[in-house]
């Protein structure tokens, strides 16, 4: 049976590689892209954005939101998601910041 080596890393580092696994689906970048533009929507607007059934979209939103990228406020029956602006805007600052340590070619 593997051995999870997960300890052998700081939380920052786990925390941002779950952050970019998040976003490694173009599906969930242009999740983003639309709840950005739209400032918060239901599930059913953003199918009708997407080339993905459903249940396709509810899974990568569930993603999204597993690392706070997104948050959902339930309204009635529906949930309304918008993006997490405060999250989004510290991922941004750890990617650029290590980035930045590696450098360009």
């Amino acid at each position: 049976m593997a051995v999870s080596k997960k300890n052998e890393f700081t939380q920052e580092e786990i925390w941002l590689a779950d952050i970019a696994k998040s976003l490694s689906h173009p599906a969930r970048i242009k999740i983003l892209k639309v709840l950005n533009e739209m400032d918060r929507c239901m599930v059913g607007n953003l199918v009708d954005q997407l080339p993905l059934a459903q249940a396709t979209v509810s899974q990568h939103l569930k993603e999204l939101k597993n690392v706070g990228l997104i948050s959902g406020e339930i309204d009635g029956p529906k949930v309304c998601y918008c993006v997490n602006n405060k999250e989004l805007t510290k991922a941004k600052t750890a990617l650029d910041k290590l980035f930045n340590k590696i450098g360009c070619c």
